[in-house]
């Protein structure tokens, strides 16, 4: 077999897929598998080749939005791609299962993904700059965009803004990925002429 084909590639997207299957991305409808598959392609393009990695990427979802379990992660990959995974997940329900607040999750993300591993801040910055690019592409084309989110346009930007800053912070070999998901930022600030807001 080819030295180009990664089985756990092969697991991580076939796994993605069948969790993500019922799912569109917001306000569209497109397969949720896009995103999970663009945040791949992102990473690979910006030099990253570790397959870990890259599993963890296309899975960086199934915790936080499908009925995937990190457990059922740990059966079938590597320690770590479970563990990166969960690093990048929002808690999005309360211990009695009832969903949290939009401002409350993002506060918790922005706390955690400080302290987080390198692969998963690199994840979590190629997820934003997917997401900004989704959303620019969508505002250029006039679509409508922040009527799909659960809080104000410039809570949204504020939140992405604080990630890029938070998760980038001096690391030299997320640079790239910095830049790139900064200048969309502005770009999408500067398109939608919305300034980025601190909730109350």
């Amino acid at each position: 077999m080819s030295g180009l084909y990664s089985p756990i590639l092969e697991r991580a997207i076939r796994t993605a897929s069948e969790f993500h299957r019922k799912q569109t991305r917001k306000g569209s409808s497109l397969p949720y598998i896009s995103h999970s598959a663009a945040v791949m392609l992102i990473l690979q393009r910006a030099g990253f080749d570790d397959d870990r990695l890259l599993a963890a990427a296309v899975l960086h979802d199934v915790v936080e939005d499908t009925d995937c379990t990190l457990e059922m992660l740990k059966e079938q990959f590597p320690p770590e791609v479970a563990e990166w995974v969960s690093e990048t997940s929002e808690q999005k329900q309360d211990d009695e299962g009832v969903a949290r607040s939009w401002i409350d999750r993002k506060r918790e993300h922005l706390a955690h993904a400080a302290s987080a591993s390198f692969e998963a801040r690199t994840i979590i910055l190629a997820d934003k700059y997917h997401n900004l690019c989704s959303m620019l592409y969508d505002l250029e084309r006039g679509e409508t965009v922040w009527e799909r989110f659960n809080a104000p346009a410039e809570y949204v930007l504020w939140y992405n803004r604080e990630m890029i800053v938070s998760v980038a912070r001096e690391t030299p070999e997320l640079n790239i990925l910095k830049r790139a998901a900064i200048d969309t930022l502005v770009q999408l600030i500067s398109d939608a002429k919305i300034e980025p807001r601190i909730p109350d």
